[in-house]
């Protein structure tokens, strides 16, 4: 069950669910904008791997934003602190900017029960697009889940910026080649 624009305003009054800071304004019928922050980072090598630490580079953008290219994978974060202990989120960019060719969170876009924090968000896009700090980046939605609660207590637990993949650090096969 996804909960209701007014249900999900409810639930921040009620602690239940923490968009911190919230503005009513953001509201919409099932679902709530957030804004991105004002610094990215991107990796500094165009070839990655997933068994090493890649290194990045981070980069502050002014007020007159910033352009992303599309051969690049852009990490930013939410401005604003979210999540829940009693739902679950999921995170979708704005279908405006969509139009513009923006892809967000397109394979990471569940947020794990109990995760609270300035969520990373994956940018890509398909041509060059200008974007600014604190613009309306994406959506999220809440959903009841079903069972016994357990809650997210992973290694990306409590960001408060943009975060690069720490796939070398789980246990795999392939981390050992």
């Amino acid at each position: 069950m996804i909960l209701t624009g007014p249900e999900i305003a409810a639930q921040v009054r009620s602690g239940r669910i923490c968009i911190d800071p919230f503005s009513e304004d953001r509201v919409n019928p099932n679902s709530y904008d957030f804004r991105l922050s004002a610094h990215l980072i991107c990796y500094k090598h165009f070839e990655l791997d997933a068994a090493i630490d890649n290194p990045v580079l981070r980069v502050d953008f002014p007020a007159s934003g910033i352009v992303l290219r599309p051969d690049r994978l852009y990490l930013g974060s939410t401005l604003e602190v979210m999540g829940s202990d009693h739902y679950v989120p999921i995170i979708r960019g704005k279908s405006s900017l969509a139009r513009l060719g923006l892809f967000i969170n397109v394979t990471a876009d569940l947020i794990d029960l109990g995760s609270i924090n300035r969520w990373t968000l994956q940018l890509h896009a398909i041509q060059p697009l200008r974007v600014y700090p604190e613009m309306l980046i994406g959506q999220v939605t809440f959903w009841v889940p079903v069972g016994p609660p357990v809650l997210y207590q992973g290694k990306y637990q409590g960001s408060m910026e943009p975060r690069p993949s720490e796939s070398y650090r789980e246990h795999s096969p392939w981390a050992a080649m």
